[in-house]
């Protein structure tokens, strides 16, 4: 069988909702990941879409799997930072692809390969996520306003209706977010702060109260990339989350679940933020729990030689039917919806781009809007 898109880690929480979003729009999909059980229900509901082991450590394996696919577009979800692993089996098949984002320094080498996809014709796109992603897309939206860009704050805020502990996204991304040292643009120069030196409570009008800090993303980065000779010299990026939930994550780094350093476990090594992991991937969700969130971004900086500022939102909700994912959806979804441009032709531009460079607002908002993400432009309503 010859597949529409091959999507990585199909197995865990985003690469799911994506391959269900493809599967619930008529695609067919190959599901690759190390678990087959965690998507039997899709296997079981759906027949346009297969399962095949993968692990993506195994560059050589990657390929082969992708190439004997007959897919021409590939999703990496896979958790941790193994996008320049999926990126180099892409290339060798010759396949467009996209992620979820990277760190810094991975964003900057697979942007760095811009000539090399050019040159082979294809597409790759890095941060089609919630954030990075829409506020990505957002920002590419709101820089069309402006004669000149001086600064950018750019985050996400959610919060639950029952207060356990449910993870909200990647459990190792958000022990990173809290750990390792933020990165914002200060003044046009790289400048670096410890996150929870930075927190503070705040109260978002969508969300409620919650405690903010800031984190370590690549939007501060790829922000900077694309809009530096607009003018631009302040980038932060903060994450808020509500108080259980943030307690909940402290208590897990105390107690040194989140080390990445391998520990000796009855003659077996295993790095803790690995095991804690796949343990929270069996956590079930209480019955009636829903998220919601607020995706925002403020863009301040200069038209017709006056001052402007523009604040972009898009709130996502839980919707019937995807109760377990929560507002998750936003990143599965996304993934889902880029990859769809690109089957289309609609995003056809050759090279490695982040979304602010490449993803047209227009249809990707409205793409949004089909699945209840509302997007808004200074409390209007565009999709």
């Amino acid at each position: 069988m010859k597949f529409d898109f091959v999507v990585l880690g199909a197995t865990g929480a985003q690469g799911k909702i994506a391959s269900r979003d493809l599967l619930e729009n008529g695609y067919s999909v190959l599901m690759c990941g190390r678990k087959r059980e965690r998507v039997k229900h899709l296997l079981k509901r759906y027949k346009k879409d297969k399962f095949e082991f993968c692990d993506l450590r195994n560059v050589d394996n990657a390929y082969s799997i992708i190439k004997k696919s007959g897919a021409n577009i590939v999703i990496n979800c896979v958790e941790g930072d193994w996008n320049l692993h999926a990126l180099k089996a892409c290339l060798r098949a010759g396949v467009h692809s996209l992620d979820l984002g990277s760190e810094i320094w991975m964003t900057k080498k697979q942007l760095g390969m811009n000539h090399i996809l050019k040159k082979k014709g294809l597409i790759h796109i890095t941060g089609c996520g919630s954030v990075p992603g829409i506020g990505n897309v957002m920002l590419r939206y709101a820089s069309k306003k402006f004669d000149s860009i001086h600064d950018i704050e750019v985050g996400f805020a959610w919060d639950s209706n029952i207060k356990k502990f449910v993870v909200p996204f990647s459990i190792q991304s958000i022990i990173e977010e809290f750990t390792d040292p933020a990165t914002n643009i200060k003044d046009g120069k790289f400048a670096k702060i410890r996150p929870m030196d930075s927190v503070t409570d705040h109260f978002d009008r969508q969300i409620g109260r919650e405690k903010k800090f800031y984190v370590r993303h690549p939007e501060t980065y790829t922000f900077y990339h694309y809009f530096k000779n607009k003018g631009l010299r302040n980038v932060n990026f903060y994450a808020e989350f509500p108080i259980h939930s943030f307690e909940k994550i402290q208590t897990l780094i105390e107690l040194g679940l989140g080390d990445k350093e391998e520990i000796s476990f009855h003659g077996v090594k295993i790095k803790p933020v690995e095991f804690l992991t796949e343990v929270l991937k069996e956590l079930k969700i209480p019955k009636g729990y829903k998220e919601k969130e607020d995706l925002w971004i403020t863009i301040s900086g200069i038209k017709n030689k006056r001052k402007k500022l523009v604040k972009m939102q898009c709130l996502v909700p839980t919707l019937p039917g995807w109760e377990d994912a929560g507002c998750n959806i936003d990143t599965g979804m996304t993934a889902s919806i880029i990859a769809q441009l690109i089957k289309k032709e609609i995003i056809n531009e050759k090279g490695s781009f982040a979304p602010e460079a490449v993803v047209p607002p227009e249809p990707f908002f409205k793409e949004l809007g089909k699945r209840k993400m509302i997007v808004y432009d200074n409390g209007n309503r565009i999709n």
